[in-house]
């Protein structure tokens, strides 16, 4: 499906998202701080309120553990690519495809408030629209071994973008917010984060539809 250019409301983007009596899986990827929450959530609510079922499937719920990052020595680069279970996620993705609705599919959540994955945060059932997001849906197995099976499990992807200034500061608020000092925070952001948005910048192409918010709606490009 072609889009023409311009900006689009919340409603019209979910009315972009077929109808299907089977399930559709829809993913938003981009950059941590882009805004793939948000955007997730209100094209479930636009979605529900249009009369299908949706649901959302964050990626985040794949963080491995604390206790295990530690051992890994890995822990304050928690969010890198191989950092999560990818493994995993490719595994429950299968699932939602494979399973027919009316039939249960656990997927784990990120608690902020722990800093850890919580099982079977909710649980797919009868719900025909998934919309999954994340922020390695479009990598290859050169760019990270273990990402490259979620493209080819969802229907579409699209990839929402934002300025790096505005990714900054969104990332420092949330660090921040989480307990790190400034400096700490500065730190993840610049020495990780940001590394992040670049490795994900470079599978922006691989796309559907690329988006940037733009008020209450989004711009396509």
């Amino acid at each position: 499906m072609t889009w023409a250019s311009g900006v689009l409301s919340v409603s019209e983007l979910a009315q972009r998202i077929p109808r299907r009596r089977e399930r559709f899986l829809l993913g938003i990827a981009g950059p941590p701080g882009a805004g793939k929450s948000t955007l997730a959530q209100r094209l479930c609510a636009e979605s529900i309120v249009s009369g299908r079922p949706a649901v959302v499937a964050p990626m985040d719920g794949y963080h491995l553990r604390n206790e295990v990052l530690r051992a890994r020595n890995a822990l304050a680069r928690k969010g890198e690519p191989d950092t999560f279970d990818a493994a995993g996620f490719v595994a429950d993705l299968r699932s939602l495809r494979e399973t027919p609705v009316g039939e249960p599919v656990p997927w784990p959540l990120f608690d902020r408030t722990i800093d850890e994955p919580t099982d079977a945060g909710v649980v797919v059932c009868d719900e025909r629209v998934v919309i999954v997001e994340g922020n390695y849906l479009l990598l290859t197995e050169a760019e990270a071994p273990g990402w490259a099976e979620v493209r080819v499990l969802l229907d579409a992807c699209w990839y929402l973008d934002a300025p790096r200034g505005v990714l900054t500061e969104r990332l420092m608020d949330r660090h921040t917010a989480g307990g790190r000092t400034p400096d700490q925070a500065r730190e993840k952001v610049t020495g990780s984060d940001l590394r992040n948005a670049d490795l994900i910048a470079a599978s922006r192409s691989r796309a559907d539809h690329v988006l940037t918010a733009v008020g209450p709606g989004y711009r396509v490009a």
